[in-house]
């Protein structure tokens, strides 16, 4: 049953109260009835599944300074709805793709072989890596071909995710599952006295659009991707004690955004974001995440006892109704445990800020209103033979970028680099955002003002709105670092 107060939140959702207070319908300018031409299963049971825990992937060799993996791109048939087999394009089998736990100082490389019908390019989201190893939208591996990515972890902690980058083919491919998780750790993270082990989980969230056979519908643009997954389960249960967790909250679809938040409004705990821990950690009893954005929370589930049960619920709801998109798991309080676990006040220190050297201005648009939009960066479409901005190595630039559309949403990504913002719409960042970031939500008619310092490597890399349907379309650019 939809209760009176998530139809409240639902309606400020579409009214576009939500992260800035910025007024935003995030549709995409499409007639929502042509948007697919297949017609929806029925919503699956709700919590009638347990939430998968996502495999850690293992090292096939590991040296003295290397963990050393093997990943081959292939297609499975898995069960997603019960009782119906769904075709997938997977990392090793698994959807979404086995998490990779690495350690800052530590290489890792993996050797990737496709093992598909399409082209592949394998992007770290979020790593500081070289060209060659950075998952260009242009640079793909062809069927039946392996290749080498080889991440030097000189970056702190972080909860990174991997995913698919070929482009006009990263939305579809993404969508149809080459997505997972990659978590970096270090000493810093180490020694403070957070949730660890079992109760440190992964939970990656995104929507699918199924037809009446349980297949995934890919369509550019679709508004009837209203099946919510969970670590690649349908609005699954998972079963917890009464004491604190970590979350890391990562979204991984391709387009809709997230507003999370506990059905009774209990405080959450953000403690990080794209880029790691925050300086602080800041309470709060929603988490407002776009595609490609994590935050880390923690939960402390010993406000509850033994029986209860409590829904995390989306407040977003621009495609599907509130009963398909409404909810999204329910936690389960099945046990006690001891609980050593604490949130300290101070959680890292970060670096000021360098005097910047350079500054510099984005415009992100689409076409509104046509059946087949186009993308752009300041006017042009993606043309990976053009160099769009140049960069001086070493050099710490502001960019200020503005979303020029009066009612579609988007976000900025860049590759190579964590940035810290510097304003929203000319006020100070909000508390969530006072972290290291590679991904930030640009609202309609809204401007963001970020620095980014570039001394890591030389090279071309892109950046480009992560709302994958967008970049596929052209909304992305080159820089170049020299």
């Amino acid at each position: 049953m939809v209760t009176r107060r998530r139809l409240l939140g639902t309606g400020l959702a579409a009214a576009g109260v939500g992260l800035t207070g910025a007024s935003f319908t995030p549709l995409l300018g499409v007639d929502r009835a042509k948007a697919s031409p297949a017609a929806a299963t029925a919503i699956p049971e709700l919590f009638a599944v347990p939430m998968p825990q996502m495999p850690v992937l293992r090292p096939t060799l590991r040296t003295a300074t290397t963990d050393h993996y093997d990943v081959a791109m292939r297609r499975v048939r898995k069960e997603i709805l019960p009782g119906i087999q769904t075709d997938l394009l997977t990392y090793n089998g698994n959807f979404p793709g086995a998490t990779i736990k690495a350690r800052s100082g530590r290489t890792v490389i993996v050797r990737h072989r496709n093992e598909l019908d399409v082209p592949t390019s394998s992007h770290l989201h979020g790593a500081s890596v070289t060209q060659a190893n950075d998952g260009d939208p242009m640079d793909t591996l062809a069927p039946g071909g392996d290749r080498l990515y080889t991440y030097p972890n000189k970056q702190p902690h972080a909860s990174l995710w991997y995913h698919d980058h070929a482009h006009h083919m990263e939305s579809e491919n993404v969508y149809r599952g080459l997505h997972g998780s990659y978590l970096l750790t270090d000493s810093i993270e180490d020694k403070l006295p957070l949730p660890k082990g079992e109760y440190d989980v992964v939970v990656a969230i995104r929507d699918a659009h199924f037809d009446a056979a349980g297949q995934l519908v890919y369509v550019m643009d679709d508004q009837q991707r209203s099946t919510l997954l969970v670590n690649g389960a349908p609005y699954p249960y998972f079963q917890v004690a009464a004491r604190k967790y970590r979350l890391r909250l990562a979204n991984m679809s391709n387009q809709r955004f997230l507003g999370l938040r506990l059905a009774d409004g209990s405080e959450i705990v953000q403690i990080g974001s794209d880029g790691g821990l925050l300086p602080r950690p800041h309470t709060t009893d929603s988490i407002t995440l776009s595609p490609g954005e994590r935050a880390d929370v923690v939960v402390d589930f010993s406000r509850y006892k033994v029986g209860d049960k409590v829904v995390l619920e989306n407040t977003i709801i621009f495609a599907g109704s509130a009963e398909q998109v409404g909810q999204v798991m329910r936690f389960d309080v099945v046990r006690t445990a001891a609980d050593t676990s604490s949130v300290p006040a101070v959680l890292r220190s970060l670096p000021a800020l360098p005097t910047p050297t350079n500054e510099r201005t984005i415009v992100m648009k689409m076409d509104e209103g046509v059946e087949h939009p186009k993308g752009y960066m300041d006017g042009k479409m993606y043309d990976p033979a053009r160099v769009d901005s140049s960069i001086r190595f070493g050099a710490s630039e502001v960019w200020t970028v503005t979303n020029a559309n009066p009612r579609v949403p988007h976000n900025f990504h860049m590759h190579l680099v964590q940035f810290r913002v510097l304003e929203r719409g000319g006020k100070p960042p909000l508390p969530g955002e006072s972290g290291l970031k590679d991904t930030v939500i640009v609202a309609p008619g809204e401007t963001v003002k970020l620095q980014a310092t570039f001394d890591s490597y030389r090279g071309t890399y892109v950046y480009h709105c992560h709302m994958l349907d967008h970049s596929a379309m052209g909304m992305m650019a080159t820089m170049k670092i020299s």
